[in-house]
C-alpha cells in the first residue's frame, strides 16, 4: 500500500504540471488572438487623433499633440451628422423588416403546409451558397427604376431586406425549438394562426430575434456597394460608407487619413452599441444550448 501510495503522489504533480502548461498555452494562444484584433482598432483610435502629417509619417504610436477638434471637424464639416442619421435608418428598418419577413417565413415553413415548400427552403439555401456578389446590381437597381424608389433609401432597405436567407435558418432553427403543443392548445381555444404567431411564435424567438438583429443590423450597417450604386448622384443620401470614403480626399485633393480615421472610429461606436445590447440573447442562446 505505501508505495501504491507514493505512485499516485508522484503522479499528481506530473498531471498537474501538464495541466497548468496546456493552459497556459491557451491563454498566450487566446491572448495573441486579442491582441491581433484588437492593435488596428487601438491604431485608428489613437490616430484619429493625430495630424494629417503625423499620420501619414508614421513616426509615432502615440499623437506629439492631440487634436480633439478632429471629429468636432468630421462631425460638422464632412457632414458625418447626415451620413450617421442615413447609416440609422437604412440599418434600423432594414433589420425590423428582415426580422419581421423571416420570422414569418419560418413560422410558415415548419408549422404550415403548402405547395411548393421544399422549392422554397432549396431556394432560399441557393442564395447562401451561391454567391453573385456585384452581377445583380444592375437588375436591382433597374427593378427599383420600375418601382420609382431609386431615388431613395428605401430601395436599399427593400433590395436588403429580400437577402434573408441566413437569418431565416436562423429563426427557422429556433421555431422548430418551440412546442407544437403551444399551438394545438391554442388552436383548440379558436385562435387563428396570425393570433398564434404574434402572441405566442414572436415572443418565444427573442433569444432568435436578438441574435439575427444583431448580425442583420451590422450587414446593413458595414453595406457599401449597393448605397453607393443608389446615392452617387444624391450625396445627401449618402450612409457612412459611402461618407467615410468620400473623406479619402479633401477640397485640394489631399488625403484626409486623419478624418478618415476619426470617421471610422465614430461608426464604430452604433455596432458596440448594438453588441452590448445582444450580449444577452448570446447568453441565452449558449445556455439553452447547454441544457439541450
Amino acid at each position: 500500500m505505501t508505495t501504491e501510495a507514493a505512485k499516485l503522489q508522484s503522479a499528481v504533480p506530473a498531471w498537474s504540471i501538464g495541466s497548468a502548461v496546456k493552459k497556459s498555452v491557451l491563454w498566450l494562444f487566446l491572448l495573441l488572438i486579442a491582441l491581433l484584433t484588437i492593435f488596428p482598432i487601438l491604431m485608428a483610435f489613437l490616430g484619429s487623433f493625430k495630424s494629417n502629417a503625423e499620420l501619414t509619417g508614421g513616426a509615432t504610436i502615440l499623437p506629439e499633440v492631440w487634436h480633439f477638434n478632429n471629429y468636432a471637424e468630421v462631425w460638422k464639416q464632412a457632414h458625418f451628422s447626415t451620413y450617421t442619421w442615413n447609416s440609422m435608418f437604412v440599418s434600423v428598418f432594414a433589420t425590423v423588416g428582415t426580422l419581421i419577413v423571416a420570422s414569418m417565413a419560418a413560422y410558415a415553413v415548419d408549422r404550415l403546409q403548402f405547395a411548393g415548400k421544399s422549392f422554397y427552403v432549396a431556394l432560399q439555401a441557393s442564395t447562401m451558397f451561391v454567391s453573385i456578389g456585384a452581377v445583380v446590381l444592375r437588375p436591382q437597381f433597374e427593378l427599383m427604376v420600375k418601382l420609382q424608389m431609386h431615388t431613395s433609401l428605401w430601395g436599399v432597405i427593400l433590395i436588403l431586406i429580400s437577402g434573408h436567407a441566413s437569418i431565416f435558418f436562423i429563426l427557422l432553427s429556433f421555431v422548430k425549438a418551440i412546442p407544437r403543443e403551444l399551438d394545438e392548445a391554442a388552436m383548440i381555444d379558436g385562435c387563428s394562426k396570425l393570433w398564434i404567431y404574434t402572441r405566442i411564435i414572436f415572443p418565444l424567438l427573442k433569444p432568435g430575434l436578438g441574435v439575427a438583429a444583431l448580425f442583420t443590423f451590422r450587414h446593413a450597417w458595414n453595406e457599401y456597394i449597393l448605397p453607393l450604386v443608389f446615392t452617387m448622384s444624391q450625396p445627401k443620401l449618402q450612409v457612412l460608407t459611402v461618407g467615410l470614403a468620400g473623406l479619402r480626399y479633401g477640397i485640394a485633393s489631399a488625403a484626409q487619413t486623419h478624418y478618415m480615421m476619426a470617421g471610422a472610429c465614430l461608426s464604430i461606436l452604433p455596432l458596440l452599441i448594438v453588441y452590448v445590447l445582444a450580449n444577452k440573447s448570446f447568453m441565452q442562446v449558449t445556455s439553452g444550448s447547454v441544457k439541450g
